[in-house]
């Protein structure tokens, strides 16, 4: 017997351009094919058909001759009259998704042509009905655009690409175009009225995405009542989700959640109303409240050439190649004491073939565990540092000490800096680069862009952690680090580090973090992931199959 949910609504013979097609609706899917009775039909030839999931309908149109002819996409209906004459009853077009190569989505349609007005406007209305019952749908969005961020496109991104395709799918918007740094975030913490809205929607690169992030945890925190800097609070979920369109210089947590930085693509994510939880790690220092991270935490390596490259912004995105190339050749090392609380009895480790893929089992498996475990510290009255003992602790000299919360996939290197990150376990993955040679170092970037295992070599160790500390070898407390760094001015503490370092006379024997691509001076951290602590408007990367099989691919 059929399910309900494949019992047809709706069944008629109606006809797209010449040609006759057998129509369906049933309340998951819109299904046209080719009659075999139709004109254009060939013996030889197979039918046409097409199916469309109508959780991916962006909207449904009624059709009339003044409003056709100023159609200019598909021509359709002038086709349908010419070749039908002027008696040709009443048409409605369907917006939909069509997937394209390369994860893209594009906005398709096609224009069905009715024998009377009343059946139009039954197909009409019942498509509408429809898709007002999918209540993840957002109908009110709040829009801050960046319009300084990569190239500067940020504004005409949003309103030659993405504002007609909200307008169509009947969504209404706040747009907030921000005049300076932090803008978005300091407007949601104080003056949004998150009440009104079903999502924020940033558009702009990482650095915006990361100011949305922290203005929104950080109102969803004070009014819960969490204490911000209490590395054991456990932090509330945001009930927001984010919305991403990509117009930045890097454009990381994009990829990472869609499989592609493109306009188009993440707006239609949001009209279709996908979620995707997402991993927050929060950064303490001495039980007071930093950053959040949401991608990577970088000590060593990668913070060295962030603090280059910001002494460099004036050679535009060229900087990170240069800075990349010095710090490489300066080669310096750092000492310290990483401690780390392993992730047990969860799914997945660091060096599987298990992608975080849309649908992800790793992350729902590991998000129930961590949601039950968390319910049990909470009934026990039993913070979860306290009741578990199983911190390891490693002392060494590393090049490179990294945090990856997902992938960190880019078009650069397409399977990151941990090709197994899941984005939504409650863990981060911990990448230890020790001591090495230059060649060694340089056979581990190269690892980033390859295909073999980035983690099979001796000075490189992983682990998938739930929380992590750092502590340098040479600092006598950060503490009086800050106080001398404020009074003597970080020029004269550093050249006194370098002379009291004992292993290189030269070489800094301190670092800097570099939090999703801002940089942390503090360097003893202490850092703790919070389970899918954030939503977005996304569905994670699908699998390669779903666009493998299309037989008329977007043109790229």
């Amino acid at each position: 017997m059929e399910r309900p949910a494949r019992l047809l609504l709706l069944l008629s013979e109606l006809r797209v351009r010449n040609a006759a097609y057998d129509v369906s609706l049933s309340r998951c899917l819109l299904t046209w094919k080719r009659r075999v009775s139709s004109p254009m039909y060939h013996p030889f030839r197979p039918s046409v058909s097409h199916v469309v999931s109508v959780s991916e309908i962006i909207a449904v149109r009624e059709e009339d001759e003044e409003e056709s002819s100023r159609t200019t996409n598909s021509g359709s209906w002038k086709k349908i009259q010419e070749g039908e004459g002027k008696d040709c009853g009443q048409a409605f077009t369907v917006f939909y998704v069509e997937r394209c190569r390369q994860h893209r989505w594009r906005n398709s349609e096609v224009t069905f042509t009715c024998p009377d007005v009343a059946l139009c406007q039954h197909w009409v209305s019942s498509i509408r009905e429809l898709l007002a019952t999918i209540a993840s749908r957002p109908k009110r969005l709040l829009v801050y655009i960046n319009p300084y961020g990569g190239k500067r496109q940020g504004k005409r991104i949003y309103d030659q690409k993405v504002a007609p395709l909200f307008a169509r799918a009947g969504i209404s918007t706040d747009v907030i175009v921000t005049e300076y740094a932090n803008h978005a975030r300091d407007h949601l913490r104080t003056e949004a009225e998150l009440k009104k809205f079903d999502g924020v929607v940033c558009v702009g690169g990482d650095g915006m995405f990361s100011e949305i992030v922290h203005g929104l945890i950080w109102r969803t925190q004070i009014d819960g009542g969490v204490d911000l800097n209490c590395p054991d609070e456990t932090l509330l979920p945001c009930a927001l989700r984010i919305g991403i369109i990509p117009a930045g210089s890097t454009d990381c947590i994009c990829f990472a959640t869609v499989g592609a930085n493109d306009p188009v693509t993440s707006a239609l994510h949001i009209i279709v109303g996908d979620s995707q939880p997402m991993d927050v790690c929060s950064v303490h220092h001495n039980n007071t409240f930093l950053r959040y991270s949401v991608s990577l935490l970088g000590y060593g390596f990668y913070g060295d050439v962030l603090t280059d490259s910001e002494r460099k912004r004036w050679m535009g995105p060229a900087r990170y190649d240069f800075s990349g190339v010095k710090m490489f050749l300066n080669h310096h090392y750092y000492e310290g004491i990483v401690s780390y609380l392993p992730a047990r009895g969860t799914l997945g480790t660091p060096r599987d073939t298990a992608r975080c893929l849309s649908g992800c089992l790793v992350c729902q498996h590991n998000g129930q565990l961590l949601s039950e475990r968390a319910e049990k510290y909470e009934m026990d009255e039993v913070s979860e540092s306290e009741s578990d003992s199983e911190w390891r602790t490693i002392r060494g000299k590393f090049l490179a000490i990294n945090a990856a919360s997902m992938s960190c996939a880019c078009p650069r290197s397409p399977k990151g800096l941990s090709p197994a990150a899941h984005l939504a376990d409650g863990t981060t993955d911990l990448i230890l680069v020790r001591k090495c040679s230059r060649f060694n170092f340089l056979r581990h970037l190269l690892r980033h862009t390859s295909k073999d295992d980035q983690f099979d070599m001796t000075f490189v160790e992983v682990h998938r952690v739930r929380r992590f500390r750092f502590t340098p070898r040479y600092c006598q407390s950060d503490s009086d680090l800050d106080l001398d760094l404020q009074e003597n001015g970080k020029r004269q503490i550093f050249s006194q580090i370098c002379r009291d370092h004992p292993a290189c006379g030269c070489a800094p024997a301190y670092s800097s973090w570099n939090c999703d691509g801002e940089i942390l001076t503090h360097t003893a951290i202490d850092v703790r992931v919070h389970c899918q602590l954030i939503k977005l408007f996304a569905r994670g990367i699908e699998e390669p199959a779903v666009f493998e099989d299309l037989t008329n691919p977007c043109a790229i």
